[in-house]
This record gives structure tokens, C-alpha cells and sequence, in this order.
């Protein structure tokens, strides 16, 4: 079962040098973006209460209608 897909890889992403940089770059992203959605998640959950966006509503007053 392994070595099925072992060769099916081979033949769809590693035969070509072209379809494999494609593949690394399109990895690269995809590792990047989340990456970076995990790391706010956790800054934001550490500093919860203590950024701009949480205690904004304590300092600006809203508009009277």
C-alpha cells in the first residue's frame, strides 16, 4: 500500500523538476499562511484583554444618534 503511494507521488509530483518547484512553492504558502494564523491565534488569546481591539470600545464613546 505504501509503495502504491510512493510511486503515485513520484509520478504526480517528483518526476518533473517543473510540477515539483511548483509544488514547493505552492507548500511554501500554504505553510506560511498558516503559520501565521497560528501564531496570532495564540498571541492573541495570551493578550487577551490587553490589545487595542478588545479595549477600544472602553475609550471611544459611541456616536449618539
Amino acid at each position: 500500500m505504501a509503495s502504491a503511494f510512493i510511486r503515485g507521488l513520484y509520478s504526480s509530483i517528483f518526476r518533473r523538476t517543473s510540477t515539483f518547484t511548483v509544488a514547493v512553492i505552492g507548500a511554501a504558502f500554504v505553510a506560511e499562511a498558516a503559520i501565521d494564523s497560528g501564531t496570532d491565534a495564540v498571541w492573541d488569546y495570551l493578550n487577551k484583554d490587553r490589545q487595542w481591539k478588545d479595549i477600544r470600545s472602553l475609550y471611544i464613546e459611541k456616536a449618539e444618534e
